[in-house]
Parts: C-alpha cells; structure tokens; sequence
C-alpha cells in the first residue's frame, strides 16, 4: 500500500473514532440531564400474578426458576395472556405527567420471552399469545408523540427457554434451567450468544426507529470478547444508543446501583427502584413506598449525580396498578413545582448539610443471599427532615426533605463562601426572609410554605453572585 493512502485511511478512520465518541458522549449528557426515568417490568409473569397452581409463589418474576416449570409447560401461560386494556398511549402519557424522560422495557426478561414480533424467534407474544400485537411498536409510537426516550431491557446472561445459557451466581448453575437442560458443561454461551442474542438486538437496533438505551441484565459468563462484540454492534446499528455496564466486562456506558441509592460510579450511574415489593406485578404485593419516599429517593440520587429508574409492573390485562398510578400522579403534582432542581442539574460542592451518614443502603450487587436477585430492597426506611443540595450554574437548590417548620439553619453555603444574592422557595410568590450570621444562612419560610404541596419536601432557590 502507498504511504499516502495509507495515512489517508487512518485519518479517516481516527476522524471516525472521534466522531463516534462525540457522538457517545452527547448522548450520555443528555441522558444524565434527563435524570428520571420509567422502568416497565411486563412479560408472562404478569398474567399469573404471584401465582401457580394454586399456591403464592417465590421469587416474585423469576418464579419459573424457583418452581422449576418447564419450558413447554411455562410457555402454556401465553394461552391466557391477552392483555386488552394495553394502551401504550396511556402508559407513556403517564409517564411524561409523571416528570419522566425516558421508558426502559423489558424485551425479553429471564424467562426468554419476547415481549415483541422476534423474527428470530418464535417464543414471542405476536406468535405465542392470543394478543398477537407488538407492544414496542406501540410504545415507539407513543414515545415519539410524547418526546420521550424510548428504551429497551434486555436479559443477556440469562435465558430459561434456551439449552445454551450457563450461569455462576451465586454458585455454578444457580441461576441455569437445569431442570429442562441439566448438563450444565454442556452449555456453550457463544451459541446462545449468536443463536439468539445478536440476532434479537439487531431487530430491536433496526426496527422501532431511535433506541436511547439498550439496559442488558445479568451478564453472568458472557466473555470479553463478546462483550466487545455486542458494543460494537450495538455502535454500528445505533452510534447514538447507550448500554449499561451488564453488557459485561466494562464496557458499558454508565453503571447500575439495584434497589440501592449508593453511588455505583464517581461518572454516570443510575438507581432502579420498585415501588412496590416486586418487579413484575404481583398481586400479593402490600407494601408500597409512599410518594413522600418516592421524593427523597429522587432527591438523594440526583443530589449524588445519578437518575432514577422507578419501576412499575402493569397488570395481566395492560393496565397499571392503581397504587402505582396514584403514586406517579403524585410524584407528577411535585414535579411540576420543583422540577428545575432536578433536570440539567449536577451535584454541589456538598451533597447534604449533615455529611456525617449512616450507610442504610445495600445494592444488589453487594448482596449474598441467594433470593435477593428477585425480591429485595436494599433503600433506606427512616423518613427524617434533612437538607440535600443539586446546582445549576451561578444556583444552588436546596432542598428541605420532610420538613414540618419554617425555620431553617444552614451552614455549607457560608461555609462554601457562596455570595448569596437571592432565595425564593419554589412554587410560593411569598418572600422568604434570610440572614447570614455567624457564618451560617438563617431563614424563616413563609408561614403557607406547605400549601399546594401533598408530598413534604420543598425546594429552595438560592441566587449567587
């Protein structure tokens, strides 16, 4: 080859590698300024509901792993499955009411289901159930109308309905179909990996227009280079479409703290979050997080610099729980007020008054017990009025969580050597007065500070010079 062209190529291809890291990178800003999020847990295990033969199941979702149905006998519950209340605009309408920016659903979960027309793949709910509709069709519909960022779950180191797929956590096997397939070293991931998961990412790159992220679950034995493999191709398809960091061996985008509000990374990282007890809908769920709690949970990952993934499990018939919806119009009714605190925002020089915390979350990750991976809660319980804080340029926010008075003390802003020009609380006309005295910013809220909100957590503007 001739020198000249020779370098000729590689300008192109270092002018390409740029290009494609710009490109990554402004999606991964927008993506973090979106800050909250809609995570949609729906397939085959809704229609049973926390169910089975007559008696309450374990695992929540991941039952057919721990009543060890077999794949025909499992795949039997699409017979049933005909979802007609279903109404993708309903679902992201809600959502966009909500304050969300962005849809995760789940494609194919555990149980090797898609929840999509799969031509890859008849084990889907076009061709196995009686529905025979394309929920991400519609979906991507409804996200374009609405403005919000389609995304897609996808379980990549997992699979029930495939021979090929061995699992390690948290021993050899645990998280294996054994009972279908029981020779767990017979089980060669490459196959599966190009049988039925590059071909499934390549339809859901290819069919239902722009993807924001494609969010894999449990990489469990997928290897390095076929990692390398699935971030290039999803790079090809979609240069703009992000991945977590489950695609396996570091080459995701932004890391995953599960049921947890501790920091997974010191860059992008995100908190998914129930509602409820279970991921998928359960009927037997009774403990739900009030919209109070909702609130601080946002609140405290924003302030660390995450988003919020919060999670909702439609029902069997396509509708969502009303506790859920009830809880999303609420959490909606506060974001209307306070929602420039969250968006575009990024963390201050603290993140909260007092910085001496207790640790009260635990992740998934951290977890060892070996049923965690299906139902389990690791956030904090105990609702205590505390100050937490989010910036945006010469503004700081901070904001008064569970709070029951009008007086307030705050001591990091001097102690920052913030000029304050300026303090209003967010969704009140009425004047707040303040004073700086020795070295701490006193203030007094208006004596209606409470009115027009339902959930107790308030946000005060803070104006520098």
């Amino acid at each position: 080859m001739r020198k000249p062209l020779f370098l000729s190529l590689l300008f192109v291809l270092f002018v390409r590698m740029l290009f494609g890291q710009t490109v990554q990178n402004n999606a991964l800003e927008k993506f973090r300024a979106d800050k909250f999020g809609l995570f949609l847990h729906w397939g085959l295990y809704a229609q049973t509901a926390g169910d089975w033969k007559g008696h309450k199941v374990k695992g929540g979702e991941h039952f057919m792993l721990y009543e060890r149905i077999p794949v025909q006998e499992y795949g039997t519950i699409a017979d049933q499955f005909n979802p007609i209340k279903f109404n993708a605009d309903a679902w992201v309408k809600q959502a966009k009411e909500t304050g969300m920016k962005y849809i995760v659903f789940t494609a194919k979960h555990h149980d090797g289901f898609a929840m999509y027309n799969s031509v890859s793949s008849d084990y889907n709910i076009v061709k196995r159930s009686t529905f025979k509709r394309d929920p991400i069709a519609e979906l991507a519909k409804a996200c374009k109308k609405y403005q919000i960022m389609l995304c897609l779950y996808y379980s990549l180191g997992r699979d029930w309905q495939d021979p090929d797929v061995p699992t390690n956590w948290p021993i050899k096997a645990g998280r294996s179909n054994t009972w279908d397939y029981p020779n767990e070293d017979a089980k060669v991931f490459n196959r599966y990996f190009e049988r039925k998961v590059k071909p499934q990412i390549t339809e859901l790159l290819s069919n239902y227009g722009p993807i924001g992220v494609l969010w894999f679950d449990t990489p469990e034995l997928i290897g390095k280079k076929e990692s390398a493999e699935l971030k290039a191709l999803v790079n090809k398809l979609q240069p703009n479409c992000l991945v977590n960091n489950r695609i396996g061996n570091g080459y995701g985008d932004f890391s995953i703290s599960e049921q947890s509000l501790t920091p997974s990374s010191k860059k992008a990282w995100e908190s998914c979050l129930t509602i409820g007890q279970n991921w998928g809908y359960n009927r037997h769920d009774s403990l739900w997080k009030s919209p109070e709690v909702l609130i601080r949970h946002l609140v405290e990952v924003v302030a660390n610099g995450g988003n919020l993934l919060l999670n909702v499990g439609p029902k069997g018939d396509g509708s969502f729980p009303d506790w859920a919806t009830e809880r999303l119009k609420a959490v909606g009714k506060w974001m209307d007020i306070n929602n420039e605190a969250i968006y575009d925002s990024h963390p201050w020089l603290v993140v909260k008054e007092n910085t001496a915390v207790a640790k009260e979350n635990q992740s998934i990750e951290e977890s060892k017990n070996a049923i965690k991976d299906a139902v389990f809660d690791g956030t904090p319980k105990n609702i205590t009025p505390d100050v937490y804080y989010t910036a945006k340029d010469k503004t700081v926010y901070a904001f008064l969580r569970s709070w029951q008075t009008t007086a307030v003390m705050l001591k990091q802003l001097n102690k920052n050597g913030l000029s304050i020009k300026n303090i209003e609380l967010l969704g009140n006309k009425n004047k707040v007065k303040w004073q700086v005295k020795d070295l701490e910013l006193k203030l007094n809220l208006p004596a209606d500070f409470k009115k027009g909100n339902q959930i107790p957590v308030y946000v005060l503007k803070i104006t520098t010079n």
